[in-house]
């Protein structure tokens, strides 16, 4: 049966690239390629039990995503919410807000420079 086997791919616009990809190399330590992007492998992700791709329509009166503007919002999964949180402030990012350990793990919401909200995700195992 033909069907979709995940995401492969997060593609957007950028105002300028070049600090976007500097910011996202620095700030949450992608492993930046010289042609602007990074290659996430699925094996990364299912090293870390009750990780997985979510993909989830929002309703289009939501706020979840404030204070960006954007209809989109990027959740990354990370294996150290502090550490990457640790990262951030070096580079004077703060988060916008930190949950309460949830079911599924931890998070935090930053923003990236160019007003896109970044979700990070530290899963735990669900079960």
């Amino acid at each position: 049966m033909a069907r979709v086997l995940g995401v492969g791919g997060i593609f957007f616009k950028a105002q300028d690239q070049a600090a976007l990809v500097g910011w996202y190399r620095d700030v949450l330590g992608l492993n930046m390629m010289d042609w602007g992007g990074a290659f996430l492998t699925p094996e990364a992700m299912a090293a870390h039990p009750g990780a997985g791709t979510v993909f989830s329509p929002f309703q289009a009166d939501t706020d979840y995503m404030l204070p960006s503007t954007k209809e989109f919002m990027i959740n990354l999964a990370v294996d150290d919410l502090d550490g990457v949180l640790a990262r951030c402030a070096e580079h004077g990012v703060t988060p916008l807000k930190l949950f309460a350990d949830e079911f599924n793990g931890r998070f935090a919401h930053i923003m990236d420079p160019e007003g896109t909200k970044i979700e990070l995700w530290q899963p735990r195992p669900v079960g």
